[in-house]
């Protein structure tokens, strides 16, 4: 360690493998604001013309900074400088001012962003409500979380997801965060009741935010204990309900008495004889330079009202940065398309259309109203089932209505800069709006998904003419009325039909490379774009393709995958355990069985595949297509479905149970009891060998639980998290073969020293190689 005069200090550290020198280490951390400052603060912006924020986020900036005079001294107008020294960004519509400080690393919660909109997440983003003064928009937003537990799972979320992906730990313990976050004040509120809160909150660094935690929690942390340990510090634990203070007071107090013990940590560290790598991770992490966003104008003739501006603004923000520096994603950008485009809209108050029809049509599509309130909003009479799928019709009729379709693409246009929008590339922008309720239950089949709506999705040619949907409990019920001409039946089917097939990867955007594989392997008679192939599906005359469509949309469901789309085939010849849900899988189509599902020789239902799809929209070309080539499900070699029920006895008249048939493995017998034995008696090497058989059986069994846990969770862990990250694997993979290994030599020395006679009669049989530990060097 090296110092000057009390000054800055430098310090040699190891972090990982490298070996760093850590400069510019403060003799001392910086105390916390007072009440005074917190009232020197909220006067300054008072008196700021340019500016407006409640008393209580002026409070919450004051608490966050480091330095409450300077940001008090920015916020000062004076004679030169009315609006005093704020910096100032022209984005689309609005003018923002922001003061730049520093903050506290435990006063920022990580903010919502476009990017994670799209995400396969297991915890909700919170609704956003933007806040205004007398018609003004201020530079503040409301959270409006289910409880408190929500908003600590979605920090814990966003930061262990961030982690995830990327981190900047190794840079900033070098270097610390040199890039100002950029962040604005922003009021919690509970569904529950719970008080609401003013926080600070981070719209863009939230990598370097959680990196910053993974600096203070140690090299080589686990995304989860960094996680655990940001959302421990941001909202500690005496936040019971009742107490006193109120909660906001209660959660800083918190917060401070945290810092305390980080302050006092780094002092002895400091005042040590020796110290080093805490007391870096400390002084690099403890403040962060952020962009406060303060204050926002709205220009002349802008499209958006008062309270959707600054929240709009700062989406802007976001957009540039992330489209000039790192890119989001296309669902990303294209659900920031759609629903800008929806906002500005709202405010042309055309008289086509009323307003408040609009402003729910984009509560549906952000997740804003939820699928159990829908049917109150868009519902006549009778009105539709409150299920995901109904959600997505209503959704969809919504947006693609002849009056508000043009509107809305010559916006999308205008918004992305381009010339030309056709019906694939508006299909391109529902895709990550319409699965936004089953998003987590389908992850593994979200890219093809999506893939199918950039190919066109639902939107045949004359999905876009006026219709209204028609709520039914049994889509089957809608068959008769498409075939005499109903418009609107047959566009309800065409489009909870088509949804249902592309959610669940019975309909994707087929390639020349379709043609080729087998009727069971993904492979098409013909190639088609989806939304011709919706189109066939759906016309009058077509009688296959309506129950087809029909079928799908009745078996549809929200909260998981069908047999037919992932089959998970057991590795280890283990039958799945006894469930007691249905099964979930399509079946094909045969208009000449009683119940409309095709069966085969031994009376077992069919499964439905594309190919069966495809097919059904057009019955005389794919007659004209070569045949689907074997191998069919019936055979017994097939993994993904039962042939055939036990015994070979007919199947019941329900297809699901007929298809599917659960064996239950029986119970190992019970160990036996020892009897109780004298507290000093030593225990015999032989039984305490059989006490550590036990625990070794029980410790593989466990480990074989654990394992089939991960695999049941991880189609409902986000996309953006790995179930287990992949050094925990390499981790995991060596000690098992090393158990692997041991267990192998015991085997053999076993047979060797006491086979039995059954065995020193049998034939002698070649031994396998002993694997070899020193393998995994």
């Amino acid at each position: 360690m090296t110092t000057g005069n009390s000054g800055p200090l430098s310090l040699d550290i190891v972090w990982g493998t490298d070996a760093i020198r850590v400069t510019n280490i403060p003799p001392r951390l910086p105390a916390d604001s007072t009440d005074r400052h917190a009232s020197e603060v909220t006067s300054a912006g008072r008196a700021n013309p340019n500016t407006w924020l409640p008393d209580t986020a002026w409070g919450a900036i004051a608490r966050a900074t480091t330095g409450p005079g300077a940001l008090a001294v920015q916020l000062r107008p004076t004679p030169d400088e009315p609006s005093g020294l704020l910096m100032v960004e022209n984005v689309e519509g609005a003018t923002l001012r922001s003061v730049v400080t520093r903050v506290l690393l435990n006063e920022l919660f990580p903010g919502p962003q476009p990017r994670t909109g799209t995400e396969v997440s297991e915890v909700a983003d919170p609704q956003v409500r933007g806040v205004t003064h007398e018609g003004r928009p201020g530079s503040t937003v409301q959270y409006r979380y289910d409880s408190l537990t929500h908003l600590r799972d979605h920090v814990w979320q966003t930061v262990h997801a961030t982690l995830s992906i990327n981190t900047y730990a190794t840079s900033i313990v070098t270097r610390s965060v040199t890039r100002n976050l950029i962040t604005h004040p922003a009021e919690i509120t509970f569904a529950d009741g719970t008080d609401p809160i003013h926080l600070l909150v981070v719209r863009d660094g939230i990598t370097r935010l959680a990196s910053a935690w993974a600096v203070l929690a140690g090299y080589g942390a686990d995304p989860a204990e960094v996680a655990t340990l940001a959302t421990d510090a941001l909202l500690g634990k005496a936040a019971s309900a009742g107490a006193e203070p109120g909660l906001g007071q209660r959660l800083a107090n918190g917060r401070a008495q945290w810092r305390q013990g980080l302050r006092q940590e780094f002092h002895d560290e400091i005042a040590g004889e020796t110290h080093g790598l805490r007391a870096a991770q400390i002084a690099q992490t403890y403040v962060i330079p952020a962009q406060i966003a303060v204050g926002i104008e709205g220009h002349e003739g802008r499209a958006l009202s008062a309270e959707d501006l600054f929240d709009d603004a700062i989406r802007s923000v976001l957009a540039s940065v992330h489209v000039e520096f790192k890119p989001w994603d296309d669902a990303a950008q294209n659900v920031e398309v759609i629903t800008r485009a929806l906002k500005r809209i709202i405010q042309q108050d055309d008289q086509r259309w009323k307003t408040d029809d609009l402003r729910s049509v984009y509560g549906l599509a952000v997740g804003r109203i939820p699928v159990a309130d829908f049917p109150h909003l868009f519902g006549g009479d009778p009105a539709p089932p409150a299920t995901a799928l109904w959600r997505a019709v209503y959704l969809v009729n919504a947006l693609t209505r002849p009056e508000l379709l043009e509107s809305l693409k010559d916006q999308a246009k205008a918004i992305k800069g381009g010339r030309r929008m056709g019906m694939k590339g508006f299909g391109e922008l529902l895709g990550p709006i319409v699965d936004l309720p089953w998003r987590a239950k389908k992850k593994f089949v979200t890219k093809q998904a999506r893939n199918a709506w950039n190919n066109g999705g639902v939107l045949s040619s004359d999905i876009t003419d006026s219709w209204t949907p028609r709520p039914t409990d049994d889509f089957t019920e809608l068959i008769a009325p498409a075939m005499d001409g109903d418009a609107d039946a047959r566009h309800t089917l065409a489009v909870a039909g088509g949804v249902a097939l592309i959610a669940d990867k019975l309909l994707t955007r087929n390639v020349g490379s379709s043609l080729g594989p087998t009727r069971e392997k993904g492979g098409v008679p013909f190639r088609s774009d989806v939304h011709k192939v919706i189109e066939g599906l759906s016309q009058s005359t077509n009688e296959l393709g309506l129950w087809t469509l029909a079928l799908a949309a009745k078996t549809f469901r929200s909260d998981g995958l069908p047999q037919n789309s992932v089959p998970r085939q057991s590795l280890t010849g283990k039958e799945p355990a006894t469930s007691a849900e249905r099964p979930y899988v399509y079946f094909k189509v045969d208009l000449s069985a009683p119940d409309r599902i095709a069966r085969d020789a031994h009376g077992v239902p069919v499964p439905l595949y594309e190919w069966d799809v495809v097919a059904a929209s057009d019955p005389k070309r794919a007659a004209q297509a070569a045949p689907p080539p074997a191998p069919t499900p019936t055979q017994p070699d097939d993994a993904t479905f039962t042939s055939a029920p036990p015994g070979g006895e007919p199947v019941t008249t329900d297809p699901v149970v007929g298809l599917f048939s659960h064996s239950t493995e029986g119970a190992p017998p019970s160990a036996p009891v020892p009897a109780p034995r004298p507290d000093d008696a030593p225990v015999p090497p032989s039984q305490r060998a059989a006490a550590h058989r036990g625990t070794l059986r029980l410790g593989v069994q466990g480990a074989r639980d654990a394992l089939d846990h991960l695999y049941s969770l991880e189609p409902e862990v986000g996309g953006h998290t790995p179930i287990v990250p992949v050094d925990q694997l390499d981790e995991l993979h060596k000690l098992l073969v090393g158990i692997l290994t041991d267990v192998e030599n015991l085997r053999r020395r076993t047979v060797e020293n006491h086979g039995s006679a059954s065995a020193e009669d049998a034939p002698e049989a070649e031994e396998p190689d002993e694997p070899q530990a020193t393998s995994l060097d």
